[in-house]
């Protein structure tokens, strides 16, 4: 069955917006577990905008599932973090530092010499090693020849088709799905799945390991609470 990682960036967004503890971060990942997610996301960054590096490590000796830092291992700090605080998965995402969210996944055959290097330092901890990938088959393939363990597809371009056509818009995830399953690779996704989407994508690729959805649940639990919310991204899946 796949599993529900949430992802906690927002939380902290609406935290800092106000410079106190408001809403607890800590709380809300314990909470998340509590209604039923299966894993908790945080994606770190440099400038700290949301998850603070204090909050990855005040998190992760709370949590009882599965805990998956993603971010770009480029800037040193990132990976001073992850060695220090061990988490389940790891998740590489290209992203610029100065990014909104994330918008592109690793080209896996230009970059592979880092990516290897990449997977080496975090296998050398027990780490398992996501790549964040565009839905191109090639990609994939690249990814299992760097070492990792799974790919993440990143969904962004099936949300926005899907609405014009569901089968249209997961096609080219669907190739890639199939090749990452062929060469070797877990599967995870994520980046715009939500209440609409999510239940197509499971049903069509049921061997995806894991979706990580953030912005969308906080989204919903303004209006319905988080624990609803939940339970209904779990329905779905």
């Amino acid at each position: 069955m796949t599993k529900l990682s949430v992802n906690i960036n927002k939380i902290a967004t609406l935290r800092n917006a106000r410079g106190a503890n408001m809403p607890d971060v800590t709380a809300a990942a314990l909470n998340c577990e509590k209604f039923g997610a299966q894993g908790i996301t945080v994606h770190p960054r440099p400038d700290e905008r949301h998850i603070r590096y204090s909050d990855v490590r005040a998190i992760r000796p709370l949590l009882k599932t599965e805990f998956n830092i993603e971010g770009n291992p480029c800037p040193e700090s990132f990976r001073e973090l992850v060695l220090e605080v061990v988490p389940d998965q790891v998740t590489l995402v290209p992203d610029a530092t100065d990014a909104i969210t994330s918008n592109a996944g690793w080209n896996t055959v230009a970059n592979r010499d880092f990516l290897t290097e990449m997977c080496q330092l975090f296998h050398s901890k027990g780490i398992r090693v996501s790549i964040f990938i565009d839905p191109v088959p090639e990609m994939a393939i690249a990814a299992k020849a760097c070492g990792a363990d799974r790919v993440e597809l990143y969904t962004e371009g099936y949300a926005a088709k899907y609405p014009a056509g569901a089968e249209a818009a997961i096609a080219p995830y669907l190739r890639t799905a199939q090749a990452a399953r062929e060469a070797g690779l877990g599967l995870n996704a994520g980046h715009d799945l939500n209440l609409e989407n999510l239940a197509y994508f499971v049903k069509t690729i049921p061997w995806t390991d894991e979706v990580s959805i953030g912005h969308a649940i906080i989204c919903d639990a303004i209006y319905m609470g988080l624990e609803k919310t939940i339970k209904e991204y779990l329905a779905r899946i």
